[in-house]
């Protein structure tokens, strides 16, 4: 069972073949059937996953080929959703990381897709495909027996709640207040999860920025001068934390969850948020109903692994230790000291021994690889020689998959 001593994200670079196929049905107003995509996505999930399997990686993935940006389409696949493109910046919380970050001051607005609840939102599943095609087309190229392995990356239920002022991620009467919105959006996920079950998905990984951005004192701060928000901030991080635990609530034993807790990974790059864990660690270890925390670890940014003493006694870590925004191949000796330093402070928060600390955390890079579709420093080569190297440190401290 997930999760594995060598893991990755599950965004990896794709090819140029499938950009240049994307690239026409933007530019010269194709569809997707008439610019060739359905058969160049299957061939390009069919090469990126023979690419992970010869790396000797269990959990492999789609890649996120049949994605533009790492959220998807499944939002603007729910019933209600309607999609606003270049949304008035005055909708935002203009001290939310990413959207610092990508807000056009001189338009005034936040580019690209923005999606919002335009009615009550519900789950149709003639309508909620992109996931479950995703999946299929690795179920494809993998033997049944190794399906249970698959992961499927899923957006945060709170992404398109979190960047948004108070009661603005949804249309006026919509929803009363965040509750209720919840509520729905919790359904949603339910019968979205449940259908991949169905569907033979056993290995689910939640991409959350937001619960990094908690530890922001600029968010934080932010927060607290918005005189429009209803609550704390710390309010916010219990709602977000009932509202994974309500998504997940129904799921078999043998449905792992994880939740990568994001800083970003942007063009060229950029990261979005800074801050240690342990202003959040004991309450998001403790009350979050997941089985595995992906937590990045490349730089100082993400403080020290002190916060691990807090994690309970039937839950995981991954630590992201290896960087996707740098081509330099780290040490490998320094990055299993480190692993071993936090093998240490999950000992001592357990009362376990190292060894048995060790066999509750894996190595990961610390994002993905691309988690839009261009515009990063690397190269094929480049990610091998990093999914390599975390593969070679799990040999050599686990010698298991």
């Amino acid at each position: 069972m997930p999760p594995f001593r060598a893991e990755h994200m599950g965004s990896l670079l794709r090819p140029d073949d499938l950009l240049a196929v994307r690239e026409k049905i933007r530019t010269q107003g194709l569809s997707e059937e008439e610019a060739g995509l359905p058969a160049v996505e299957e061939k390009s999930i069919a090469h990126v996953v023979k690419l992970q399997q010869d790396l000797g990686f269990k959990a492999v993935t789609s890649g996120e080929y049949n994605r533009t940006r790492f959220w998807g389409l499944m939002w603007d696949e729910f019933e209600g959703t309607i999609r606003l493109q270049d949304a008035e910046a005055s909708m935002f919380r203009l001290y939310h990381p990413d959207v610092v970050s990508l807000i056009e001051q001189d338009r005034k607005v936040m580019p690209g897709d923005s999606v919002i609840a335009g009615d009550k939102l519900g789950h149709n599943p003639a309508k909620s495909v992109s996931n479950l095609h995703e999946l299929r087309l690795v179920q494809k190229v993998v033997p049944e027996s190794d399906w249970k392995n698959i992961k499927l990356t899923m957006i945060t239920p709170a992404w398109f709640h979190m960047r948004y002022k108070q009661n603005k991620a949804w249309k006026e009467g919509v929803y009363a207040n965040d509750k209720e919105y919840f509520q729905d959006v919790a359904k949603v996920y339910r019968a979205e999860l449940k259908q991949l079950y169905d569907a033979g998905l056993r290995n689910v990984q939640f991409d959350d920025p937001g619960l990094a951005y908690f530890c922001s004192e600029k968010f934080r701060k932010g927060w607290e001068e918005d005189k429009d928000n209803v609550g704390s901030v710390d309010d916010l991080l219990g709602a977000y934390i009932e509202l994974y635990n309500d998504c997940v609530r129904d799921l078999p034993e043998d449905f792992h969850t994880g939740v990568h807790l994001c800083r970003g990974n942007f063009i060229g790059g950029r990261h979005f948020a800074e801050g240690a864990y342990d202003i959040i660690a004991e309450r998001l270890f403790r009350e979050l109903k997941v089985n595995t925390f992906y937590l990045e670890y490349d730089t100082e940014r993400s403080g020290g692994f002190e916060p691990l003493r807090f994690l309970p006694k039937d839950k995981y870590v991954v630590i992201g230790a290896i960087s996707t925004k740098l081509r330099e191949l780290e040490d490998k000796e320094e990055i299993k000291g480190r692993i071993l330093k936090a093998a240490e402070f999950v000992a001592e928060g357990s009362g376990q021994s190292v060894e048995e600390a060790l066999k509750r955390i894996a190595i990961s890079p610390q994002c993905g690889f691309s988690t839009h579709e261009s515009g990063y420093p690397l190269t094929e080569e480049d990610e091998k020689k990093k999914l390599r190297l975390v593969r070679e440190i799990a040999d050599e401290i686990w010698g298991e998959a």
